[in-house]
């Protein structure tokens, strides 16, 4: 992780320096400028009226989810068959702003997320911003993982190939300067 981003230029505090400092709860990393990431925007997440049919889409969508790789699409399944609720057209993107990043070395299985990791995040929220669990080990699929109300981007795998600085460059790997479409 902390690798990765000082190839990629990316400034950053290590969760021992927090502790040098004394800050009492430490993601692994902390930006030390917010940084946009490139992230699917997620469907299904805009206020419905009961009884709206939409409701009912949802619940189809939550009963047939699978487990989901860092492209949000379920692990083994073909990436053109199904999109479990992300856009894949160019304007199914967005970019999200981060100011910390917190690594697992696990499975984000939905009761781990919501009775560990999560409460865990909000505190980075609070003191921080918004920021990314990334789960090392893939996760459950992201409409199953509480978002802290989109605070909280979760990813899994590996960390995104760009960010975007806010100097307005698009940073990736190996400290490429990309074009913001990219």
């Amino acid at each position: 992780l902390e690798e990765t981003l000082r190839d990629m230029g990316v400034p950053f505090e290590t969760e021992d320096d927090l502790r040098r400092r004394g800050t009492a709860k430490t993601p692994d990393v902390l930006l030390l400028t917010p940084v946009g990431m490139k992230v699917r925007k997620r469907r299904g997440r805009e206020k419905v009226e009961v009884g709206d049919d939409t409701v009912a889409r949802l619940e189809d969508r939550f009963a047939e989810a699978t487990v989901v790789d860092d492209s949000g699409m379920g692990l083994g399944e073909d990436h053109a068959e199904k999109d479990n609720g992300y856009g894949e057209d160019e304007d199914g993107y967005e970019w999200k702003m981060i100011c910390w990043i917190d690594s697992k070395a696990l499975f984000g299985d939905v009761e781990t997320h919501t009775d560990s990791v999560l409460p865990q995040a909000e505190g980075y929220v609070h003191r921080f911003g918004p920021g990314l669990v990334l789960y090392w080990f893939g996760h459950a699929p992201s409409d199953r993982l509480d978002d802290c109300f989109g605070d909280v981007t979760v990813l899994g795998g590996d960390l995104p190939e760009s960010f975007l600085l806010p100097t307005g460059e698009v940073v990736g790997r190996g400290g490429r300067v990309l074009d913001f479409e990219d």
